[in-house]
């Protein structure tokens, strides 16, 4: 592992377990083994990092969910299996989907450019738009469905923290919950 990815891995870590402003740079460098100095070369500052952290993990989310498309399959069977590889991302990567929402309700989402929220919205977004089209999706405002998508999952993903339940029961709310979602855009 590299040192700028010991860093982004340290950072995660500690703005989950203590926030943004309660995670100050030298303890990140001390987590990620390296000094102040290192850290300082990849990232000007903490800000910079924050931002840096969110759009790694974003396109991660982003990649997986692109890799989950099938060619020739229906609309819905597309969104079915987009909406379940974020929500098995979410569960199998419960660290950075915390950064995520913690990152989402701070000061530091207005700091995102326009053009980094296209990038890592447009795959989504375009399918969408093309769902409307096809009059499978209801014809509402694409960035509306995207929340009412997006808050969805982060709904179900803290259900079934909460609710500790076993795999297949698991399983079973979450085919649940796609079946509710499909239900309310279509």
């Amino acid at each position: 592992m590299d040192k700028q990815e010991q860093i982004l891995n340290a950072a995660l870590k500690l703005f989950v377990e203590f926030g943004f402003h309660g995670t100050p740079t030298s303890k990140i460098a001390q987590e990620a083994g390296v000094s102040n100095g290192t850290l300082f070369h990849y990232y000007k500052t903490k800000d910079e990092l924050v931002l840096a952290l969110f759009i790694h993990i974003k396109t991660k989310l982003t990649g997986c969910i692109d890799n989950s498309r099938v060619e020739d399959e229906t609309i819905k069977a597309s969104f079915k299996r987009m909406y379940l590889s974020s929500l098995y991302w979410a569960i199998g990567n419960p660290i950075e989907f915390r950064f995520t929402q913690q990152f989402h309700t701070s000061p530091y989402l207005s700091m995102v450019s326009h053009e980094e929220i296209l990038k890592q919205t447009r795959y989504l977004m375009d399918f969408m738009q093309e769902a409307i089209h096809a009059r499978v999706l209801k014809s509402l405002p694409v960035d509306l469905l995207f929340t009412l998508i997006s808050s969805h999952i982060f709904g179900i993903n803290e259900y079934l923290i909460a609710s500790n339940v076993d795999e297949q029961k698991q399983k079973e709310i979450i085919d649940q919950s796609f079946d509710l979602i499909w239900d309310m855009i279509t």
